[in-house]
């Protein structure tokens, strides 16, 4: 029984660990980063599209933790967040 609660135990925290979607990878993004870098960093956008020539990616979902950035001629111009 013990056993088996620090199994799922271990394994809740190896889940939670997981996301790349905190605080501290967001505070690590600068203006002018190529969507690659931003990559690197967050891991692969859930959803891109392009507007008046920008681009607007986002990290996670919309409807709870997420990370957005907006690229011009591939930097990074603008960044927001919810709920990290």
């Amino acid at each position: 029984m013990v056993r088996n609660a620090l199994l799922v135990a271990g394994l809740l925290l190896l889940l939670s660990g997981c996301s790349k979607l905190t605080r501290e990878n967001y505070q690590k993004l600068e203006p002018g980063m190529s969507q690659q870098e931003i990559e690197q960093v967050l891991g692969e956008a859930q959803a891109c599209s392009k507007m008046m020539g920008a681009l607007n990616c986002r990290w996670g979902d919309e409807d709870g933790k997420f990370i957005k950035v907006v690229f011009m001629a591939d930097k990074a111009v603008a960044f927001s967040y919810e709920n990290l």
